[in-house]
C-alpha cells in the first residue's frame, strides 16, 4: 500500500498524500456507489429475462418467494433496532469493585455485533440490516480494530442493527442471549452504548451486491 501511495515520493512529509484511512473511506464510498449501480442493472436484467422467458404467474410467485428468502427484495414490517456504541475513551468504573478498564474494554468488538445478529436470527427475524446493508446467507460481520468491514464497505461506531419480525420474540431473544448478557455487564461497568428501539413499520432494502461464490462451490 505504501508503494502504491508513494510513487517514488516521500509519504512521511508530503502533505498532499492521502492517509491510509482516507483511502479506505474513499474506496468504501466507491464500493457503495458500484453496489447501487450493479443492483439497478441486475434488476433491469432480471426484469428483461422474466419478460423474454414467458414465465407463468405461478413461476413468478415462486421466484418472488425465493428472492424474499434470499434477501434480495425489499422487506417491510415491524422491527427492532439495536445500537451499539463505544464507551468514552476516558471511562472509569461505574460500580464499586470493578477494575480500571483496558482499551479493549471500551470498544465494540466483532463478537458483540455477531451476538446481536445471531440473537435476532434466533428470535425469528425475517430480515436483518446492519448499518445500511441487508444481510444474506453469505454475509460476514467482521471487525478490524474498532471498524466494521461488511461486504466491501467500512463503517465506524455507533453500529445499528435493524431486524424485521415479531418485536416481542426479537426482544426476548436479545434478553436471553448469554453473549449479550456478558456485553451488558460492560455497559453497566464502563458505559458502553446499548439502545433498543421499536418501530411500527420499517422497510429494509434488498441486497444488491454480487451473489457469486468465490471461495466455495455448491455440492453435487
Amino acid at each position: 500500500m505504501s508503494f502504491n501511495t508513494a510513487h517514488g515520493t516521500n509519504i512521511r512529509t508530503d502533505d498532499s498524500m492521502l492517509r491510509l484511512s482516507d483511502l479506505i473511506q474513499e474506496r468504501s464510498r466507491k464500493n457503495a456507489a458500484l453496489d447501487e449501480s450493479a443492483g439497478a442493472v441486475r434488476s433491469e436484467v432480471d426484469a428483461l429475462a422474466r419478460r423474454d422467458s414467458g414465465s407463468t404467474a405461478a413461476q413468478d410467485r415462486e421466484l418472488a418467494a425465493l428472492e424474499n428468502g434470499a434477501g434480495t427484495r425489499e422487506l417491510k414490517g415491524t422491527a427492532l433496532t439495536v445500537t451499539l456504541t463505544d464507551a468514552p475513551p476516558n471511562a472509569t468504573p461505574r460500580i464499586p469493585g470493578v477494575p480500571d478498564p483496558q482499551p479493549n474494554d471500551l470498544v465494540i468488538h466483532q463478537q458483540d455485533l455477531q451476538a446481536v445478529v445471531n440473537a435476532l436470527w434466533q428470535g425469528g427475524a425475517k430480515g436483518i440490516q446492519v448499518m445500511d446493508q441487508r444481510l444474506i446467507s453469505t454475509s460476514a460481520v467482521r471487525c478490524v480494530g474498532n471498524t466494521l468491514i461488511l461486504q466491501g464497505r467500512v463503517y465506524s461506531p455507533p453500529y445499528k442493527v435493524t431486524a424485521v419480525g415479531d418485536r416481542g420474540a426479537l426482544r426476548k431473544a436479545l434478553d436471553t442471549s448469554p453473549a449479550i448478557q456478558n456485553y451488558l455487564q460492560y455497559v453497566t461497568a464502563y458505559g458502553l452504548g446499548w439502545k433498543v428501539d421499536q418501530h411500527d413499520a420499517v422497510t429494509l432494502p434488498g441486497y444488491s451486491g454480487t451473489v457469486d461464490l468465490h471461495y466455495a462451490k455448491p455440492t453435487g
